[in-house]
């Protein structure tokens, strides 16, 4: 069969009945059948039978916006774009939020933990654990990865003394060792640098 948009236009979606089903055009003293429908009002929820004649002028003269003001229009338009559905900026929404959102709606597989709460814990959960002493033990106390240059040691050695300082933390004895550790992993690290030159 050759292609032919008249064959392909689905009469269901279209609304349109065949003419010995149709009723009298609602249009006042019409007689035609209405076999074309044409909605009532905005909803796009009631609509009417007119005959091809007056579904024409109605659709010439119909307005959707009819009655709105302008800032209800540009509100319409711009729900439109997005379907009708609530949306966000990116980054807007905290990461909790959107978890909850991704869990409840999408079912979304995180083996990542993109939605995490946790800063670093998809690096650590990744990782098999290394013996202490050896350079990628090391690796893993600083949360670095290859390749590893000597100003990225530095930078976060400084961000971890910094957040991990007795100091800090009122002289705790947990953040003490916790800052032994990194300085000992630190060690280790420069060792390997200095020796691979």
């Amino acid at each position: 069969m050759k292609y032919s948009r008249t064959t392909r236009r689905s009469k269901q979606y279209m609304g349109d009945r065949s003419s010995e089903h149709a009723t009298a055009c609602e249009h006042p003293g019409c007689q035609n059948p209405g076999v074309y429908r044409a909605p009532r009002d905005r909803s796009l929820r009631d609509y009417m039978w007119l005959c091809l004649d007056h579904v024409r002028e109605h659709n010439k003269s119909w307005n959707y916006y009819e009655g709105m003001s302008q800032a209800e229009i540009e509100l319409e338009k711009r729900q439109d774009t997005v379907w009708q559905r609530p949306t966000w900026k990116l980054g807007e929404k905290d990461a909790a939020t959107a978890r909850a959102f991704y869990e409840r709606k999408a079912k979304v597989n995180d083996p990542f933990n993109v939605f995490s709460d946790e800063k670093h814990q998809g690096n650590a959960q990744s990782r098999p654990e290394a013996k202490p002493g050896t350079p990628a033990y090391a690796m893993q106390i600083l949360d670095l990865d290859h390749p590893l240059t000597r100003q990225g040691l530095k930078l976060r050695y400084h961000a971890l003394v910094k957040e991990h300082h007795p100091d800090r933390h009122g002289g705790d004895k947990a953040a003490e060792e916790k800052l032994k550790t990194i300085n000992e992993a630190y060690t280790i690290l420069l060792k390997v640098l200095d020796a691979n030159g």
